[in-house]
């Protein structure tokens, strides 16, 4: 599954708090990548992105101790917008694909 979570600051030091908050993130079982991003239109408008191995490992992350006090205060700005998607289709350079039925799927 993965995590986006769209956020809006324009302090000297997000990028610092930012990179602290996806190193307590990465010490999390389960946790599989993470990268931040800035808009090029907008350089107060940010994206979080993590992927995990399933929907469980990342709410378990996000009650750690570890996460509560770095990256909670990060995502106080962040935007209230959908932020956990599963992942259904993944294509890889040159075009071979794989794909997974959704959790959400009744039978599966």
């Amino acid at each position: 599954m993965i995590a986006v979570t769209h956020l809006t600051d324009d302090s000297a030091d997000f990028t610092d708090r930012a990179h602290a908050a996806l190193a307590a993130l990465a010490a999390r079982p389960g946790y599989l990548r993470g990268s931040l991003a800035r808009s090029t239109d907008d350089p107060t408008a940010w994206v979080l992105l993590t992927e995990w191995r399933d929907v469980g490992s990342y709410r378990r992350a996000l009650g750690a101790y570890d996460v509560k006090l770095t990256a909670t205060p990060l995502f106080a700005s962040a935007l209230d917008l959908p932020a956990g998607f599963e992942t259904l289709l993944d294509v890889a350079p040159g075009g071979a694909y794989d794909t997974r039925a959704s959790d959400r799927e009744p039978g599966t």
